[in-house]
């Protein structure tokens, strides 16, 4: 994968540096760096066109401003997108090292994120875009695209945003923006491939991380469904529905403001959504004992089910619990207690299309949708032997463990980045 994150945060230390500092309107920067606004850098020009249902397959590379928030970070060197060649004459034509804004947000504190084109061939940008185009080659358009997003100038930016519910900013106003440079090229260079680096590592993880992930869920499909066996296994699975397979019950209570950082761990419906995913051992909430008393108490090996969503493909989705404390589950939650199975296993085989589509018949509602757990009950599995369950258990949580390590490299090189920043960007 190349350089370690540790070894670019040490090859960033042994830059060129500074110890003379002096005060500036964007704080303090070495002496012989300089400060400039950005409409001395270049010219200002807007991007134009490109709607939505003019986006296709195939055809010429655009950049659209949503875009600039959703799929890039400080550069982009492939758009992702492609218009046809018809569109394309009513757009914007880039150019190698042009500056890209987003010219509306929806808050004031990420208006105007910028990106660098350093793509070579031909791309356009559409409409509520801002381009810069830098006069000299004076300037490393990718120093210039990580600068642009660094807290310095993004605090300069937000005070030029106007509106409320949707916020712009104009060319104008940009122009306006101080940066901090440094005195040479060189030096810009240096800091532009310190920080390429590290966003290579950083984008060669994520796509381990994906890869693994795809790996797991493939592998999960076969051995849920018993299309592939471990070794050593051959007894038959048997149908069960679930309410033969142990007590149902109800979560109770805990509203959001009852919250706390710190107290007795809790599980609300809403996280069964978005912080976990299969199983939960360690839960992020918490809260007071006296809450606690009115809500549901559960213990190491129950499953919680989603009682409420938005669809009704992620209805019932499910989270076995096996940490070891007593946990609390909240009001829209489920409640399965099993006997003799594997909860791993069981978290795992409620959230498979084969029992989740099941699930989404029994769903009821449309702007918001509910199961109950008289509708629960109905739903049938498929089991294999307790041993086997385990079994695929320890496949699952094995080939959990490696992509939670990657995912805390990745963590940890990303913080190294910020740290990076900090130090380079303003000397």
């Amino acid at each position: 994968m190349g350089m370690s994150a540790t070894a670019m945060a040490t090859a960033a230390d042994q830059l060129p540096a500074s110890l003379d500092f002096v005060h500036t309107e964007v704080g303090m920067i070495p002496a012989d760096w300089s400060v400039s606004s950005l409409g001395k850098l270049g010219s200002f020009m807007k991007g134009k066109g490109v709607k939505r249902g003019d986006v296709a397959e195939d055809g010429v590379p655009c950049i659209r401003y949503g875009e600039i928030y959703t799929r890039y970070n400080d550069y982009v060197i492939e758009p992702a997108s492609r218009i046809p060649e018809k569109v394309a004459t009513l757009s914007q034509q880039l150019q190698t090292g042009d500056l890209l804004f987003a010219a509306s947000g929806e808050t004031a504190e990420e208006i105007g994120k910028c990106v660098a084109y350093l793509g070579r061939g031909e791309a356009y940008a559409g409409g509520d875009i801002v381009i810069l185009r830098p006069s000299s080659s004076e300037h490393n358009p990718l120093y210039l695209g990580h600068l642009l997003n660094h807290p310095t100038v993004s605090q300069q930016k937000a005070r030029y945003g106007q509106g409320d519910a949707v916020v712009h900013i104009s060319a104008r106003n940009l122009a306006l923006v101080n940066v901090p440079l440094p005195p040479s090229i060189d030096e810009q260079n240096d800091i532009a491939d310190a920080l390429f680096d590290v966003d290579r590592l950083i984008e060669s993880l994520d796509a381990l991380i994906s890869k693994k992930r795809a790996i797991k869920q493939a592998t999960m499909q076969q051995l849920l469904t018993g299309k592939t066996r471990l070794p050593g296994f051959t007894d038959p699975w048997t149908e069960n529905r679930v309410d033969t397979l142990g007590h149902m019950f109800k979560g109770r209570g805990i509203k959001r403001d009852e919250v706390l950082d710190d107290g007795v761990p809790c599980i609300r419906y809403g996280e069964l959504y978005t912080r976990y995913r299969n199983y939960v051992s360690s839960p992020i909430s918490h809260i007071a004992p006296d809450t606690a008393a009115s809500s549901r108490p559960i213990q190491t090996g129950d499953l919680l089910f989603a009682g409420s969503g938005e669809t009704a493909e992620e209805i019932g989705t499910c989270v076995a619990y096996i940490g070891e404390s007593v946990a609390y589950a909240g009001g829209d939650i489920i409640v399965l207690r099993p006997q003799g199975c594997d909860p791993v296993f069981l978290g795992h085989l409620m959230n498979h299309p084969l029992v989740a589509v099941q699930k989404a018949r029994h769903g009821q509602g449309d702007a918001v949708v509910h199961i109950n757990g008289r509708h629960l009950a109905q739903v049938t599995l498929e089991l294999p032997t307790r041993d086997e369950q385990e079994a695929i258990a320890r496949v699952a949580l094995d080939m959990d463990r490696e992509i939670t390590a990657l995912c805390q490299r990745r963590d940890k090189t990303q913080a190294i980045k910020q740290g990076m920043m900090q130090q380079l960007l303003t000397g």
